[in-house]
């Protein structure tokens, strides 16, 4: 057996140990660690899915129609990106199945890159996800929750004031929080209800596309390839607006530690969740075509909004709501995950120590959770929709391939290491390539600052590892920062889970 935790270089910012072999012992001085306060494994099979199809139908399948089409300038190239997005996501899913079931811990990418490549690359994962990317992309899907709850106050056509998008989003934020700090099982019953929620209004999309196509509205999908971009290094852009729709695809391996017989559920949720937004992404894509032609729905500033109002008449209002309900699903399946993420940074000593903790009475990780949601709500303020998508996009998929690049080099590394799960080492590769792809086109094509901006914050995370996690220095004030926090919110340190 060997410990995801043990790390020449690495010990927690709030542990004094110098024993580099053992876990190093909490502060005598922090309150006492409680043998039985861990997280418990409540998702099953059923709640998997739901994870999966409930983050990844979000507001992306009803806003990234638009930012996919103007790259690709065709209707029959912008079905054929989203196709490629589906594929590209279950080849990077199934690669991440074999991950979660050779290393059985939570926090997905931040324990692959650290039991592949060591402590750096995995603290620069958990530094710009927690602090940007992760609640980036709830302040996105809360933005677009906001936008589409207010829909139905205010009359077709008429702005909505960006306050009311904001103030909507932050309460979105603040409820979801609480729902995933008071219980892990209501965060997941609140997941598996909002899920059947938008598969509804999917189906209502999908439903109306299938009478527009029998009663011959086709005139928008004839000559589909017409006009067709030729710019090659445009489409990774179209990726990105793509598969920020198909993100939440690797959400399942952010709670590996919390699923019912992991070795089974984990692989057949994916192979489950995945086809199904699949289909239901091109058979809605195919939807709006059948009622806006591409100029409208560029135009539009709610595609499924839009294509309510012309097809359901006085029930036009069912769609915003449901739309709303999907995302506040997948806002609240996002912010499930994005706590796991930050509670296992800092369990493995890259976190201040208190996020790593865990309410006594609820087992939930209410200090990550929390921590999250406030950078969340911070984030809102800007609310520049397509700056977050293409900077979470081109970041994410720079960790993704990062990640797939630690299993291809743990094939050999660890090649004797048994794998409940082991999928062709092209798979990987193929993903490996695609990442390369997304994260360099964009920037040939449309050179910004913006990603400059991105690569230096990556690294300006090295300011804090190199003090903090290499050198190990312990803020005098710290300890008495911890005991407040611990008596103040009832929280206390969790076992550690060895790989195995």
């Amino acid at each position: 057996m060997t410990e995801l935790r043990d790390r020449s270089a690495e010990t927690n910012l709030f542990n004094n140990s110098s024993n580099k072999d053992e876990l190093p012992p909490k502060n005598p001085d922090t309150v006492s660690r409680v043998s039985d306060v861990e997280l418990k494994r409540q998702v099953g099979l059923m709640s998997g899915i739901a994870l999966i199809v409930g983050t990844m139908i979000g507001s992306g399948i009803f806003v990234s129609p638009k930012g996919v089409l103007r790259q690709t300038e065709s209707v029959g190239m912008s079905l054929i990106i989203w196709l490629a997005c589906g594929v590209l996501s279950m080849l990077g899913a199934v690669s991440y199945a074999e991950l979660g079931t050779f290393i059985p811990k939570s926090g997905a990418e931040y324990a692959y890159l650290f039991e592949g490549f060591g402590g750096i690359p995995a603290f620069l994962f958990a530094w710009i996800s927690v602090v940007i990317l992760r609640p980036a992309s709830v302040a996105a899907i809360a933005l677009t929750f906001g936008n589409y709850a207010a829909q139905p106050f205010f009359p077709y056509g008429c702005e909505i004031p960006d306050i009311v998008i904001k103030l909507l989003a932050g309460s979105c934020i603040l409820i979801i929080a609480w729902a995933n700090c008071y219980s892990v099982r209501l965060a997941t019953s609140v997941q598996n209800v909002f899920t059947v929620a938008k598969l509804l209004a999917i189906a209502i999309i999908i439903m109306t596309g299938f009478v527009r196509l029998g009663q011959g509205h086709t005139e928008y999908l004839n000559r589909s390839f017409e006009g067709s971009s030729t710019n090659g290094f445009a489409y990774a852009i179209a990726f990105y607006q793509g598969l920020w729709a198909y993100d939440g695809w690797n959400n399942l391996n952010y709670v590996t530690e919390e699923i019912k017989n992991p070795y089974r559920n984990l692989p057949l949720s994916i192979m489950i969740g995945i086809p199904l937004v699949t289909l239901c992404y091109l058979l809605v894509n195919i939807s709006y075509f059948t009622v806006m032609s591409p100029d409208e729905l560029l135009a539009s500033s709610a595609v499924a909004v839009t294509l309510a109002d012309r097809t359901l008449g006085v029930m036009a209002w069912i769609m915003p709501v449901f739309v709303a309900l999907s995302t506040f699903g997948a806002a609240n399946g996002t912010l499930f995950t994005s706590g796991r993420l930050t509670f296992v940074a800092a369990r493995e000593g890259h976190m201040v120590e208190v996020l790593s903790m865990v309410h006594v009475k609820r087992l939930t990780p209410f200090p990550a959770v929390a921590f999250t949601s406030f950078l969340s709500i911070l984030m809102i303020i800007p609310s520049n929709f397509d700056q977050l998508v293409n900077y979470f996009s081109f970041t994410a998929w720079l960790f993704y391939g990062g990640t797939m690049l630690a299993l291809i080099v743990m094939r050999f590394t660890k090649k004797d290491v048994k794998r409940p799960i082991k999928v062709p080492i092209i798979i990987p590769i193929i993903v490996f390539l695609a990442s390369i792809y997304l994260v360099i086109a964009p920037i040939i094509d449309e050179p910004a600052l913006e990603y400059l901006y991105a690569t230096i914050f990556i690294f300006a995370g090295l300011i804090f590892y190199i003090p903090f996690v290499y050198y190990k220095y312990i803020p005098p004030f710290m300890r008495k920062f911890t005991i407040f926090f611990q008596l103040l919110l009832e929280i206390a340190p969790t076992k550690t889970m060895p790989i195995g």
